[in-house]
């Protein structure tokens, strides 16, 4: 053809290698690293996680009738079921270090409960969160038996064979990348302390580490640490020094560190427990709305667990070991039902995005930092002092974090024949769609108050908002289902997608590194040989 090079006399060496395994991790899953150091890092993943934490109370609570007294309780409620379900992942689930804490996809659902008319007529701010609350628990409860059955019968298993590096690139890479709304935006909502959190971040991972040519790993591997204690002691002479006296509340409520609320409200010792808002309530359409959004979240944490494996230099997770992680996520939002969370359950984003930052993909810190969380949610006054950072700071930790998990997605590409047109198809349309359609669902909600599908059934709207409004949901199934419908027994077309680097860890035996890095402790893989 035309304008075409000769062929080479000899093949060419592959520059880059493909590696199952991402290399240059300092602590792989199995290789927890000093205990000073192990708890330092376990201390980062839990202020890693408080952004979430706090965010998520601080949108639903005046929404429901609360003050800062419930925001602080819910909060506290928040971390220590985060804690439980951290480490009972950790121990018995997918066995990767991932952190289950709160949940941006299920705020819609919630808020459509909060909204609700039976409870506009209720005057007393306390009686009506607290029976919004456990409106709210009742569908989490109910939500919960979705995960857990597709999880623990091995449903998701199954689907999970289906899938190859070359439909879970869009997956993966929108789990980080769609997540955009949450970093610069709320960054920008006060620029001059988010901004120089960011700059500080990178260099303190990327730059001082590069000039130093690697003979200490400390400020990149303690980079969260070391910027968010200075931009938070800038932040608070920032406040004592007046610079915001005369700015509006929006301004105020963003950038000074004394108007969180919850350091005085926050009981000094306070240990949550099942249904302490009291007997939770069941409405089926909102029990089905929210089994919807805990499908969605199913889907988006599915990108997680394969990030988190990708960045704790494990071999690529097995749909079995997949299946069991999702079972156990499910008992984790039947936890935030009972002790009552106001939200559902999912792999963190941002602490995934941590294990690269810090190339530290250590189980045993994942765990110190599930007792970070349990610790600081029974002592409320000093949990409260982290939760209160301001926001800006941590989405100038989202920009980053957000990208690590990502970029973890267009690693996949390795994997894939990227000359294939048919590789380009399915990349480019499903990625393009993910950003599209959602995009679409948000801004006409953003216009109109509610979404396109608007009937007289709330939940019946939900049930179709929601998923189409998620970027990884709406890319990764569509990509799953192009990648298995086109020319799906041809061999060639099998390679261009990248199975046969995946074939081998399809089943749970077929790599000893897989049983190293994945088998339950205790002897308990022979309960469980299959999901």
């Amino acid at each position: 053809m035309a304008g075409q090079a000769p062929p080479p006399k000899q093949e060419e060496l592959q520059p880059h290698p493909v590696k199952d395994q991402l290399p240059n991790i300092a602590f792989c899953i199995t290789s927890p690293p000093p205990w000073p150091e192990a708890i330092l890092l376990g201390f980062q993943h839990y202020l890693v996680m408080l952004g979430t934490t706090v965010l998520i109370p601080t949108t639903l609570v005046p929404q429901m009738g609360g003050g800062n007294a419930e925001k602080a309780k819910m909060i506290q409620t928040l971390l220590f079921v985060a804690g439980l379900n951290t480490f009972f992942q950790t121990m018995f689930g997918s066995r990767l270090p991932a952190v289950i804490g709160g949940s941006y996809t299920y705020l819609p659902t919630t808020i459509s409960i909060v909204l609700a008319g039976r409870y506009s007529e209720i005057l007393n701010p306390t009686e009506k969160f607290e029976k919004i609350m456990r409106g709210i628990q009742g569908a989490l409860i109910v939500a919960s038996t979705l995960q857990i059955v597709i999880g623990f019968s091995g449903l998701w298993r199954n689907v999970a064979r289906f899938t190859s590096p070359l439909s879970a690139i869009p997956l993966v890479a929108l789990s980080g990348f769609g997540l955009y709304e949450f970093g610069f935006p709320l960054l920008a909502k006060c620029v001059e302390i988010g901004l120089p959190q960011i700059i500080l971040l990178v260099i303190f991972s990327q730059y001082i580490p590069h000039m130093m040519h690697g003979k200490s790993s400390v400020f990149d591997r303690f980079a969260v640490i070391f910027s968010v204690v200075i931009v938070w002691i800038y932040a608070h002479l920032l406040t004592v020094g007046g610079a915001y006296k005369n700015t509006g509340p929006k301004t105020q409520l963003s950038c000074r560190t004394d108007r969180a609320g919850i350091i005085g409200a926050a009981p000094w010792i306070r240990v949550p427990y099942p249904f302490q808002w009291g007997a939770p309530t069941f409405d089926a359409g909102e029990a089905f709305a929210m089994m919807m959004a805990s499908f969605v979240a199913l889907v988006e944490s599915t990108g997680g667990f394969i990030a988190v494996s990708r960045y704790a230099s494990a071999t690529p997770i097995p749909p079995s070991v997949l299946s069991r992680g999702v079972g156990w996520q499910g008992v984790g939002i039947l936890f935030s039902g009972m002790f009552g969370t106001g939200n559902g359950s999912s792999v963190s984003i941002e602490n995934a995005g941590l294990l690269a930052l810090t190339r530290v993909g250590s189980r045993r810190v994942v765990q110190i930092s599930a007792g970070f969380m349990i610790f600081f949610s029974i002592l409320g006054k000093f949990g409260a002092v982290f939760a209160s950072i301001p926001a800006p700071i941590v989405a100038a930790l989202y920009c980053l974090l957000f990208a690590y998990v990502g970029s973890s997605g267009l690693s996949l590409l390795q994997f894939c024949n990227l000359n294939s047109f048919r590789t380009k198809f399915i990349l480019g349309f499903s990625v393009f769609m993910g950003l599209s359609v959602p995009q679409y669902f948000n801004e006409y909600t953003a216009v109109n108050g509610y979404g396109p599908v608007h009937t007289g059934a709330r939940w019946f709207n939900d049930m179709v908002n929601v998923p189409f409004s998620s970027e990884p949901f709406v890319a990764g199934l569509l990509a799953l289902f192009l990648d298995v419908t086109l020319y799906r027994k041809d061999n060639a077309t099998r390679k261009d997608r990248g199975m046969h680097w995946w074939d081998r860890f399809r089943s749970f035996k077929t790599d000893t590194r897989s049983e190293e890095f994945y088998s339950l402790p205790f002897n308990l893989n022979k309960f469980f040989p299959s999901v």
